[in-house]
């Protein structure tokens, strides 16, 4: 890819695409900073000073920033990725809204319009309780609103409903006009942002004696080695073999070559980690915002608990990699189109036989994908703990969302130069193609 960098400048459409999305993420940046009506923005930072280490770090995080400035984007995509998630399901246990799926275009469409209202029954709930959350300092006392008052919590639902639409139509736009999934980079713009404050964090560490420069090395030297191997096993496939006969029709002969069924180990990507906070994030919300001290202690128990909090974090992230991993890819489809293109993996009978070996092999390699998954994911974690106490101001999730989404918008931008034929990529590779765009 780095060497076909200069190649980006002379496509125009691919310019344009680049733009866009940038242009939607300012947007939504800009966004971030628009407050709440009614909110004092003094009290508003001086209260989530107070809240450090608890559920609302992680409800931050995914919001890049937005809830700890009570801004008009602070419940971000985390009810439409909920919303998403609850479809999902509900499309694997009705038939009704499975058959509506395989539908085709017309179906999927229709079955994103129900995450769509969802998604505002989420923010309205939300909304609520956000606003009634705020007018008590979050418990704190800490006078944030200005006027309390059912006028004030009627204008913030309707504020943060209509901000957390406004940013899932920001994030469906650059899908479809940009570059890359929207709602994974709107969520890692909303991390990286916050990478200038991590090193300063760093910096004023080392200043106050709590930690060494050797420290310092050791933990760039330990990040290293996470994003290299992340790199590595989502650049990983498993091949499967795929044979298909010689056709003779005329004159031509057609078939006849070898080829190979690519699964990637990490079939799910950064959806996992993602769908993971998401199912963890709603409850707790919930549970945080009622004023009940038992359930009060129950989200004080599995967040301030590292190990409660990473044991069902990753058990969640397991399930989500074998789920996400069944809905894109069904080995009896796989297995039937082989069959109808003549193709038939060695040794393997076509048919149910095929369908059966592929469910294996993708059952192995989403074992694997998913307790890496887990592994990168809580592996900050454990090293934040004794004896290591190492400062990682990155928790795993942030690590392998920015990386995945930066591998996967890459990857995008490379098979666009593939696709328009550039010259010069394509002569790299022994190809030939048209000259488009007057290059």
């Amino acid at each position: 890819m780095n060497g076909n960098i200069g190649a980006i400048p002379k496509i125009p459409e691919l310019n344009k695409r680049l733009l866009f999305a940038a242009a939607m993420l300012v947007i939504y940046r800009l966004g971030v900073f628009v407050p709440i009506p009614g909110i004092d923005p003094d009290q508003i930072v001086r209260l989530f000073e107070q809240t450090r280490g608890t559920i609302f770090d992680i409800l931050n995080l995914f919001s890049g920033g937005a809830l700890e400035r009570a801004s008009i984007f602070a419940l971000g995509v985390m009810p439409y990725i909920t919303s998403s998630i609850i479809m999902s399901l509900l499309v694997k246990a009705f038939p009704t809204l499975e058959a509506i799926q395989k539908e085709g275009e017309a179906g999927r469409k229709k079955i994103n319009q129900y995450s769509r209202y969802g998604t505002v029954l989420i923010c309205l709930i939300q909304g609520f309780m956000l606003a009634v959350t705020l007018e008590g300092g979050l418990g704190s006392g800490i006078p944030v609103v200005t006027e309390p008052g059912w006028l004030f919590r009627f204008t913030t639902v309707i504020t943060l409903t209509a901000g957390s639409l406004f940013v899932m139509w920001l994030g469906e736009q650059i899908t479809e006009r940009g570059i890359g999934n929207g709602i994974s980079l709107i969520i890692a713009s909303g991390i990286l942002i916050g990478m200038p404050g991590a090193l300063w964090n760093l910096i004023r560490l080392i200043d106050s004696g709590q930690m060494t420069v050797l420290g310092l090395v050791l933990l760039f030297i330990l990040m290293a080695i996470v994003v290299g191997f992340i790199v590595f096993v989502e650049r990983s496939y498993r091949k499967i073999p795929v044979q298909y006969p010689r056709r003779v029709v005329g004159r031509k002969v057609f078939g006849g070559q070898a080829s190979h069924l690519p699964l990637k180990v990490n079939t799910a990507g950064v959806i996992p980690p993602i769908f993971a906070s998401s199912l963890l994030i709603f409850p707790a919300t919930i549970l945080a915002f009622i004023n009940i001290p038992y359930l009060r202690d129950v989200t004080d128990l599995l967040f301030q608990n590292g190990f409660l909090y990473n044991a069902f974090f990753a058990g969640l992230i397991i399930f989500f990699a074998y789920f996400y991993t069944a809905i894109i890819y069904n080995p009896d489809d796989l297995a039937d189109n082989l069959r109808k293109n003549g193709g038939f993996v060695p040794g393997i009978r076509p048919g149910k036989k095929t369908s059966e070996y592929i469910d294996t092999i993708l059952g192995r390699i989403t074992f694997i994908g998913a307790i890496y998954v887990a592994g990168v994911c809580v592996l900050p974690a454990l090293f934040q703990r004794q004896p290591f106490n190492l400062p990682f101001f990155f928790g795993g999730t942030s690590l392998l969302i920015v990386v995945g989404v930066t591998l996967d918008t890459v990857q995008q931008i490379e098979s666009f130069l593939i696709t328009h034929s550039y010259e010069g990529f394509v002569k790299k590779r022994g190809m030939k193609g048209p000259r488009r765009y007057g290059i």
